[in-house]
């Protein structure tokens, strides 16, 4: 079985560059406080590594 990450956004993207922005919108992120669930693959794992500066990852069951 696939593992899912549970990611919340924990700083704000004010300030963020503009690719970075871009990035926490397409992980499905808005607020602050707010979590996605995502499965696990590389191209989740890159776009986390991008903005792992003001997210948080929790590996689920």
């Amino acid at each position: 079985m696939a593992k899912k990450l549970r990611i919340t956004l924990v700083k704000s993207t004010i300030g963020q560059k503009p690719d970075k922005v871009a990035t926490v919108r397409s992980l499905g992120l808005k607020k602050i406080n707010s979590f996605v669930m995502h499965e696990d693959s590389d191209s989740i794992r890159g776009m986390i590594a991008s903005v792992s500066h003001i997210v948080e990852v929790e590996e689920m069951k």
